[in-house]
């Protein structure tokens, strides 16, 4: 386990269940493209650039992305953070270490679980509470018959009211669920990904919005235009943190992919 962040985090939602959006639909998608990503070849990480030349040495027993230009590293049972030169930002000593959000990254050591900053220090003032978000900033919800519709505050767009559940999302898409199948509508109220999905799950880490997308066990990316980033073939996706995903093959091989859902792997 990397610290806080699993590399066996499956994002799952049941059929019917709300999505967990954490972001405002008028926030623009971050594309702040990450200088290096984790890359291993045999048992070792170390980080590539985006031509995949391997950049920081396979020296680590396990690697995670730079936020914030931090990244935690693993070698053997414990972990530590290095800048983007490689350098030490804290010794290797955690017995779990989390990717850094909002200028703080969780840890544990010792038994004790607690904050740091950038700089390596503990952190003694709690955080600050994250904002409030409306989920209902491009129009408004219309119900007819049990069923839910959308209309669009800015142009003429009318989506109607045939669904079982709709959830805003970010980039003017809107999440849309009939029965136990979810699809994607643009903000023109046009399907760009049919109703054919079990779930879609929208996560907002670090200012990058993005959202995860599952089929049959089987996990794939949404893109900005509400149409597949990639194909829905990983057993394992995580968030994107810092314009990289870390996701599981089927046949075990844990790598990271980019925005644009070039794999990182061997």
């Amino acid at each position: 386990m990397p610290g806080f962040f699993s590399p066996s985090f499956v994002c799952r939602a049941a059929p019917g269940l709300a999505l967990a959006l954490l972001l405002a639909a008028a926030s623009p998608v971050q594309t702040t493209t990450a200088r290096l990503i984790p890359f291993h070849k045999g048992q070792k990480w170390g980080y590539a650039d985006q031509n995949r030349r391997l950049v920081l040495p396979l020296q680590y027993d396990e690697a995670g992305p730079f936020v914030q230009e931090i990244a935690w590293v693993r070698i053997g049972t414990l972990y530590g953070y290095i800048d983007g030169g490689g350098n030490p930002v804290t010794p290797v000593q955690f017995s779990k270490a989390g990717t850094f959000q909002r200028d703080r990254a969780t840890v544990e050591l010792n038994g004790e679980t607690f904050q740091i900053d950038g700089s390596g220090q503990r952190v003694t003032t709690p955080a600050e509470p994250e904002p409030e978000t409306d989920f209902l900033t491009q129009g408004d919800l219309t119900r007819q018959n049990g069923k839910v519709g959308f209309r669009f505050t800015v142009g003429q767009a009318v989506v109607p009211p045939v669904y079982d559940e709709i959830q805003e999302n970010y980039n003017g898409l809107l999440f849309v669920r009939q029965g136990a199948k979810w699809g994607v509508l643009n903000n023109k109220g046009k399907l760009t990904l049919p109703l054919e999905y079990d779930a879609i799950r929208a996560v907002e880490v670090n200012n990058f919005a993005n959202a995860i997308v599952e089929q049959q066990g089987r996990f794939g990316y949404l893109a900005e235009d509400g149409r597949l980033l990639v194909p829905i073939k990983y057993s394992a996706a995580e968030p994107f943190l810092a314009d990289v995903a870390r996701v599981t093959t089927p046949d075990g091989r844990t790598g990271y992919i980019d925005a644009r859902g070039r794999e990182f792997f061997e």
